[in-house]
């Protein structure tokens, strides 16, 4: 069975609760840490859900916010459903044995087998 997983990136809220709104209220508190981003960097970090986050980046975010990766990122995982194939639409083939593939479809007449 294939599982789904996922996660929610929680920073903007978790930045609020320790009263930092901004993207550039956060930087100077990540040069301190000696991580140097970019504005434009640190305004994807706090509006967006990265795809990617260094160690070094994530482990300066939890100082910063007295917190730990597991109160940034909130991961989901669940079990994938079964696709639904177009043949599942088909009217079942009454000259079809159970035990034989699709193609190979038996005749009624014993000679043309």
């Amino acid at each position: 069975m294939k599982r789904k997983v996922g996660y929610t990136w929680k920073l903007r809220e978790i930045m609020a609760d320790r009263r930092i709104y901004t993207a550039t209220e956060l930087m100077p508190l990540l040069r301190e840490r000696g991580i140097d981003l970019s504005a434009s960097q640190v305004h994807r970090l706090v509006s967006g859900t990265p795809e990617r986050l260094s160690l070094q980046v994530m482990s300066a975010l939890c100082d910063i916010l007295s917190c730990t990766p597991v109160d940034l990122v909130a991961t989901t995982a669940e079990n994938a459903g079964v696709r639904k194939t177009a043949t599942g639409d088909l009217p079942h083939d009454r000259r079809r044995s159970p035990g034989l593939p699709a193609r190979q479809i038996q005749s009624p007449v014993p000679h043309l087998r």
